[in-house]
């Protein structure tokens, strides 16, 4: 296991704790965190001296009693009661106007890591480097975790140090050496609590992946229950899960185990506090020196003022999870820093809305050990031109289609294309998110201004009307991966085509999820509206040739070949000999 020095909760990452503070604040809902922050002010002001003044209260009740006045006991416990409604109310109006602060910053954070998180191409880079172990749970979970531990923590300090103030001077009065005795206990049992306990923080930060990962694997069973039961996966995935739920339950074990030894001195450590006042205070009252009540006021107030000291001894195991939280997040928007700054690569991207699509001296290379899959790649594709992307270079074929798409950085050249609302991409693996059908059809905006009759014969015209009518029409919220096959998901992908009708088109193996049929519709529709399309063949084409005017091979050792599709030389071209349409 990695040792608790590698934690990365370091400097950097304090100070981006400290950047987001002050974003919020300044943030469009800062004004409203000033607000209640300075209800909390108010509010913990009044906690506290309600405290002072119940321990006054409490100090005449308990001398009352001692010396038998019933008149001055009755009027001291009204009081006390009166105190505890006040206290009340005050305490009640805190909690409330923390938790609603707590809610608005994670609201605002948790918006503002959705917006970095989903910046294309961030998310792909995070997911592609796997440098960053389950970002949706950071976000989810430790933003969470972060922002209502962050109010906690500093309201708790807060009222620490208005809780000194306050009952310093009371404890002053009663005793000085009793005063002495709490800061100098709690200076030790602070330094003690540290060196116990500070293996949690790492075990709590190795904690919080192991939960995300096995939870993980849950929901890829769920998710994948079909497919598992028909090629009978149970076993290894149960292997898969009973391995995550060993390490889980090891983890678990040693923080269990530094738990033990840390509560073994924090116990004895909280039940030394009942014991310490009353055998400083209680020779001074056999001698006449104070009165009874004195005693169970010195109590409260060593009791108050020792938790104010001891925030680390009674909340340490908070203050562990706590620092693990924090290098998550912080390790996360480094990653997201960092995607972003990858993302920016030596092949250049040039939009256009009118014109073909070229690729100028385009070199495309392996991201891992620097290896050329595709080399000084010179073609055009005019404007209604089909190509088929054929060859036995599966790798080169993958970073063409990817590098058209703009999330391919290894490489240099240039790559001329049509602006987006122009060009789509097909890729093999339909992807449908979930929401409406009439969402999954069309680009964000364009939901009112398709007619819905336009809508339902493009899907008449795929073979999926009859989704329509079992869906409970186009503005149904569904799952379409758990609603639909994978070829009705791939066709409903054709359907979304249909209705954008762009000028260029990438469709990758097309003839993975449709049928020949399928395919076969799909090349005449975009032949007929003279639609340019490159498609990524997968040895399988050969029934479809008729559908191109021209192939590219890609070759071994970054070769490529470019030829019309009747008349294709028996060998790839040299580097030296490549040209253009």
């Amino acid at each position: 296991m990695t040792d608790h020095s590698e934690l990365p909760l370091n400097r950097a990452a304090w100070m981006r704790f400290v950047r987001v503070v002050r974003a919020f604040v300044g943030s469009e809902v800062g004004w409203k965190a000033r607000v209640l922050s300075l209800l909390l002010l108010v509010f913990l002001v009044g906690i506290n001296a309600f405290n002072v003044i119940s321990s006054y209260v409490g100090r005449d009740f308990m001398t009352a009693v001692a010396d038998r006045k019933m008149l001055e006991f009755v009027w001291q416990a009204v009081l006390y009661v009166a105190m505890f409604g006040a206290s009340t109310v005050v305490a009640v109006l805190y909690r409330f106007c923390e938790e609603r602060l707590g809610l608005l910053w994670r609201e605002w954070l948790t918006r503002r890591a959705i917006g970095l998180y989903l910046v294309h191409p961030v998310y792909y880079r995070l997911d592609e480097t796997g440098e960053i172990a389950n970002p949706d749970q950071r976000i989810a979970d430790d933003i969470k975790a972060f922002t209502t531990t962050t109010l906690s923590f500093v309201l708790m300090i807060l009222n620490g140090t208005f809780t000194i103030i306050a009952f310093s001077g009371v404890m002053w009065t009663i005793s000085p050496l009793l005063f002495g005795v709490a800061v100098l206990y709690a200076t030790m049992g602070s330094y003690l609590t540290v060196f116990l306990g500070r293996p949690l923080v790492w075990l709590n930060y190795s904690q919080l992946d192991k939960e995300a990962d096995f939870r993980s694997d849950l929901i890829h069973v769920r998710e994948n229950s079909e497919s598992i039961a028909l090629l009978r996966r149970e076993r290894g995935l149960r292997d898969r899960l009973q391995h995550h739920l060993d390490l889980l339950v090891l983890n678990f074990r040693q923080i269990i185990a530094v738990n033990r030894n840390l509560s073994f001195f924090t116990t004895g450590y909280n039940y030394l506090i009942q014991i310490i006042p009353a055998l400083i205070v209680a020779p001074m009252f056999i001698r006449g020196e104070v009165e009874f009540g004195v005693i169970t006021q010195s109590a409260m107030a060593f009791a108050q003022l020792l938790g104010a000291f001891s925030l680390i001894v009674t909340q340490f195991q908070s203050i562990s999870a706590f620092a693990a939280v924090i290098a998550r997040l912080g390790s996360l928007w480094e990653a997201i820093e960092q995607a972003q700054s990858r993302a920016v690569s030596q092949i250049r991207i040039a939009e256009s809305d009118e014109g073909p699509l070229v690729f100028d001296h385009l070199t495309l290379k392996s991201p891992r050990d620097g290896r050329v899959l595709v080399a000084d790649l010179s073609i055009t594709v005019e404007p209604g031109m089909r190509v088929l992307v054929t060859g036995p270079n599966e790798r080169a074929k993958l970073a063409l289609l990817r590098a058209t798409a703009g999330i391919w950085r290894a490489g240099e050249g240039v790559i001329q294309r049509p602006g987006l609302s122009r060009i789509l991409l097909l890729p093999e693996r339909p992807y449908v998110p979930p929401g409406t059908l009439r969402q999954a059809l069309l680009g964000n905006g364009q939901e009112g201004r398709v007619a819905d009759d336009t809508v339902l014969a493009v899907l008449h015209q795929v073979g999926l009307e009859r989704v329509v009518k079992q869906t409970g029409g186009l503005d149904t919220e569904r799952h379409w991966g758990d609603v639909l096959s994978l070829g009705e998901q791939q066709l409903l992908s054709c359907a979304r085509l249909f209705l954008a009708e762009p000028a260029f088109v990438i469709l990758e193996r097309p003839n993975t999820a449709l049928s020949a049929g399928q395919v076969e519709m799909l090349l005449d529709w975009l032949r007929e509206r003279h639609i340019a399309y490159l498609a990524i063949g997968n040895g399988e084409d050969q029934a479809t040739v008729r559908y191109y005017d021209y192939a590219l091979s890609m070759e071994d050792q970054g070769l490529w070949r470019w030829e019309p599709i009747e008349s294709r030389p028996s060998r790839p071209f040299d580097t030296a000999a490549q040209g253009t349409a």
